[in-house]
């Protein structure tokens, strides 16, 4: 399947991300996941609707705003793609002002909710907001999960799995010398409880974890057996990473599904790239 390439954005004078070039990677690797979820469940479904829960101001810079590229928000809007309702979310009021502005400029005829909140307190919202399947009306939902963080609560995902969302999370935060595996577990471990399943997943990673590598690697496989047990199939891809705060070589991308074929999403995205690394395997 062939993908569009991202957009380049002139300078409006907003606020933008700075961002590492790896970065646009990830987002050109999301762009596939996404097109390739769509692809599938075209005419299939009578709505698909795709949910960005961490969807900053909408654009990325490389090297003092030389180059301007959309984020994951304003990537997903720039596809022609069948999507009938996009929600973004961000925690950051002026960032989410910055984000409306910029579709307003560019996208206003698409269908966009905006929702001020961390994922965890826009529940509600997003079960008012967000159309469910019934009898023979079908719904299609494509959550990311991008947050360079640990701040997405597990529970949020718990709550919101009988819905039927399916979810794209990159693995990415964080992780270097001062930002170690002993920071997480020590000055940050309220966090990474949440993230995770509660003080006996902690307990485990405690246990396991004797380097950044080994904790990068345990806690995907604790996040993988958590989805398991929510019923969701999953898969994971594997891609570089060559980052001064990621001081990983490779990092993960987690998609899972009860709706569609993991496996053959995974294998659609990795058709497109030219080295699979097995650095996790």
């Amino acid at each position: 399947m062939n993908y569009p390439s991202l957009l380049n954005f002139s300078d409006d004078g907003l606020t933008v991300t700075a961002a590492e070039p790896w970065i646009k990677e990830k987002v050109s690797v999301i762009q596939q996941y996404l097109h390739s979820f769509v692809a599938t469940l075209t005419g299939k479904v009578d709505e698909i609707v795709f949910i960005d829960f961490f969807a900053g101001n909408g654009v990325y810079s490389l090297g003092a705003r030389k180059e301007l590229f959309p984020a994951s928000a304003l990537m997903s809007l720039s596809l022609d793609l069948p999507i009938t309702k996009y929600i973004f979310c961000e925690s950051k009021a002026e960032q989410l002002q910055t984000l409306k502005v910029r579709v307003n400029k560019y996208y206003r005829k698409k269908n966009v909710l905006l929702l001020e909140g961390k994922p965890d307190m826009l529940i509600s919202k997003l079960q008012h907001y967000v159309p469910r399947s019934k009898g023979a009306f079908k719904v299609a939902v494509f959550c990311l999960c991008d947050s360079f963080s640990f701040d997405l609560h597990f529970d949020t995902i718990a709550q919101l799995a009988p819905q039927g969302y399916n979810f794209l999370i990159p693995f990415t935060f964080a992780l270097n010398d001062r930002l170690n595996h002993r920071f997480f577990l020590k000055e940050n471990r309220d966090k990474l409880r949440n993230f995770l399943n509660g003080p006996e997943d902690l307990g485990r990673l405690e246990n396991e974890a004797e380097n950044n590598y080994q904790f990068y690697k345990r806690l995907v496989q604790i996040y993988q057996s958590n989805m398991l047990a929510l019923g969701y199939n999953l898969s994971l891809s594997t891609h570089r990473a060559d980052s001064g705060l990621m001081e990983l070589s490779a990092y993960q991308i987690g998609f899972f599904s009860k709706q569609v074929s993991t496996k053959v999403i995974q294998q659609d995205v990795q058709a497109t790239r030219h080295t699979q690394f097995e650095l996790f395997q």
